[in-house]
């Protein structure tokens, strides 16, 4: 689905003040560059014809950039058919684990490290949970978020644990015996609270900046931390699905911008303390990218993990302990897909034919001409990318 307003063009309009103004780090100013270059004659690409009608169609290669808000549909799509396939067939829970606000300039100290212990943090919580609750050996799929609907600061991790643990005496066990819940959330906030600030304060005691960050950590011992949880699901397949929708997810996409002007950026958010109604924001475009640019995670960092059971070396160790009886009713059997190009799979997945004609959607799209890049791949600079906006 096409748009009328794109963050590239937002990145075009104000990159160049943005980068007066504020300091970017070497990274970021490579993100913002490959997102003003996907799907542009700059990356190269093709020329197709149609072997019906006739018509012609330029197609233009894509950054693939995680925090493009146009690469990753196809991306989504294939994440969940992965992880189906190695997913126990039992009820899940989604469960979110949110950080007070005040702890925000910590983490615009050191992301990477921030993000690292929240990750930790939170696993740590389920996994003495699993252990204290029901004595088992627990799992989850966790997805690290940083965004808030106005593109504010707002760290939290998206769970999804399984009904399911596999026992000290190396035997799968059904847990979750309430119906709204897999543990007591109030329980579940406070540990977390416990864990993530100490290990929050060990870190900067070690970096020698604990003490100009101690009145946010006491405030935040004094704050009342949320864990969200939701009643269990229907099955595997519905919960990977929903969990798919957290995962490519870039702080804004195309379709909720509304105008951009010479000076602002018009979107849409959704308002969750007045029921979820949609509403209109409207931010200087300076201001839009440096709120951009604070979601651009560091290089290399992974923001999707698996723990536990979902864990593949956890799995594969513990795979040696299965008995046959116990893994047929537990364990789906393993799907191995026919071969298959990434087109075809594409078209599986989503329904989208990339070879069909758009025209008259009877012919297909066949490549006459390979298209070469414009621009050398060389470094990424400032001025290389200041060389490409307005």
């Amino acid at each position: 689905m096409r748009t009328k307003f794109e963050l590239a063009g937002i990145i075009r309009r104000f990159g160049k003040a943005l980068v007066s103004k504020d300091k970017l780090t070497p990274y970021q100013i490579k993100t913002l560059h490959k997102l003003v270059q996907c799907r542009t004659a700059s990356l190269g690409g093709h020329e197709e014809q149609c072997d019906c009608c006739g018509e012609l169609r330029y197609s233009y290669n894509s950054c693939g950039d995680r925090h493009c808000p146009k690469c990753q549909a196809a991306k989504q799509a294939l994440w969940i058919e992965q992880l189906l396939e190695s997913t126990l067939p039992v009820k899940h829970y989604h469960i979110v684990f949110t950080v007070p606000h005040c702890l925000n300039k910590i983490c615009l100290f050191n992301d990477r490290e921030f993000y690292r212990l929240l990750f930790s943090a939170v696993w740590k919580t389920l996994h003495s949970f699993g252990y204290t609750h029901y004595g088992v050996e627990s799992g989850a799929v966790c997805v690290l978020h940083t965004w808030g609907q106005n593109l504010s600061l707002h760290p939290h991790v998206h769970c999804i644990v399984p009904a399911a643990g596999y026992s000290l005496s190396g035997e799968w066990k059904h847990i979750g015996t309430f119906e709204n819940y897999l543990y007591p959330v109030h329980q579940l906030s406070k540990t977390f609270r416990g864990k993530f600030l100490d290990s929050l304060m060990r870190w900067l005691k070690k970096k020698q900046a604990l003490a100009g960050f101690d009145p946010l950590i006491q405030r935040a011992w004094e704050t009342k931390w949320v864990v969200f949880c939701e009643p269990s699901m229907a099955n595997a397949e519905h919960v990977v699905r929903y969990l798919g929708q957290y995962t490519h997810r870039v702080a804004i996409s195309n379709q909720r911008l509304l105008n951009i002007s010479d000076t602002h950026v018009t979107f849409i958010t959704k308002d969750y303390r007045d029921k979820a109604i949609k509403k209109q924001v409207i931010l200087e475009g300076v201001e839009f990218l440096r709120r951009f640019c604070m979601h651009i995670l560091p290089r290399q960092f992974v923001k999707i993990r698996r723990y536990g059971i979902y864990n593949h070396t956890t799995k594969r160790n513990l795979k040696l302990q299965f008995k046959k009886e116990e893994k047929v009713d537990i364990v789906s059997a393993e799907k191995k897909p026919e071969k298959e190009t990434a087109q075809e799979r594409l078209y599986r997945l989503t329904g989208f034919d990339v070879y069909q004609c758009p025209v008259c959607k009877k012919g297909r799209m066949c490549i006459i001409r390979e298209l070469p890049r414009i621009r050398s791949p060389g470094r990424y600079s400032v001025n290389s990318f200041m060389s490409l906006l307005l």
